[in-house]
């Protein structure tokens, strides 16, 4: 529990503690001394001039519509802190190549067995094969990204590689094999549909990708990594948003400062 939470404090303080902070960044946005202030010598900086209260107190009541729809995502990205932090000590533990060398380890065995089960080169070996290449390869690119260290980098690229490292593989097996593109490529189709029917359906986007791409062959596995690049940026912003608010030494979490 951080310093300035109610000791002992349950769900209620934790989140007046949450939403205050979220506020106080909010306003040191554009005035000096308004986060953690009690522990300032100089104090909370606070208006003096009537021009200034005027601003101040806009600022201050527009920011409590946006801290209250922006505390959810707080939350989930503290859920998402939780669960990637398991993983990250470990990979951090194993080290890029080590992380490396246990994907190919993995994927390698996987394809092994795909060359005894399908009896050789057939297309179900191929497909696997080629599948896990693209795992090892994002794995590999996710991990030594975050190994590189800063928000910035993490968000920017770990996050989506990783997303890469999951979604890609199917995609890319769909490719190879038709009894996984039976099931990979069609739900892919129409999620498309919906992508270009509701979220893309301005500007003429939509339009302009309709006539500009046919959306067969390497044209899903595009669609699926040009997806996994804005759900890593998503996801990694909520992260860094749960740090921002609530510091892994706050959050209860367990996980140490990066």
């Amino acid at each position: 529990m951080a310093a300035g939470r109610a000791s002992g404090g349950g769900v209620v303080d934790d989140i007046r503690f949450d939403l205050r902070r979220m506020h106080e960044t909010w306003m040191e946005l554009f005035f000096p001394r308004q986060r953690n202030a009690s522990s300032s010598v100089l104090g909370k900086w606070e208006p003096k001039t009537a021009r200034e209260k005027v601003t101040y107190n806009t600022w201050y009541y527009l920011g409590i519509p946006i801290i209250g729809l922006l505390y959810p995502l707080v939350l989930l990205g503290v859920v998402l802190r939780f669960q990637s932090r398991r993983l990250d000590s470990a990979a951090l533990r194993l080290g890029t190549v080590g992380v490396v060398f246990l994907f190919i380890l993995l994927w390698g065995a996987l394809t092994a067995a795909s060359y005894v089960r399908f009896d050789g080169l057939t297309e179900g070996f191929f497909a696997v094969a080629a599948a896990s290449t693209v795992a090892v390869v994002a794995a590999a690119l996710a991990v030594g990204f975050r190994v590189i260290g800063g928000r910035v980098t993490t968000v920017l690229f770990a996050w989506p590689f990783a997303m890469t490292a999951i979604f890609l593989p199917p995609v890319v097996a769909a490719l190879y094999s038709p009894t996984v593109a039976e099931v990979v490529l069609p739900r892919s189709e129409s999620l498309a549909i919906w992508l270009l029917e509701n979220p893309l359906d301005f500007a003429d986007v939509n339009t302009y990708l309709k006539t500009r791409y046919d959306l067969e062959g390497l044209a899903f596995a595009g669609m699926w990594f040009g997806l996994s690049v804005p759900v890593g940026w998503v996801l990694g912003i909520l992260v860094t948003l749960a740090d921002l608010v609530r510091p892994k030494a706050d959050g209860g979490d367990g996980g140490s400062d990066d």
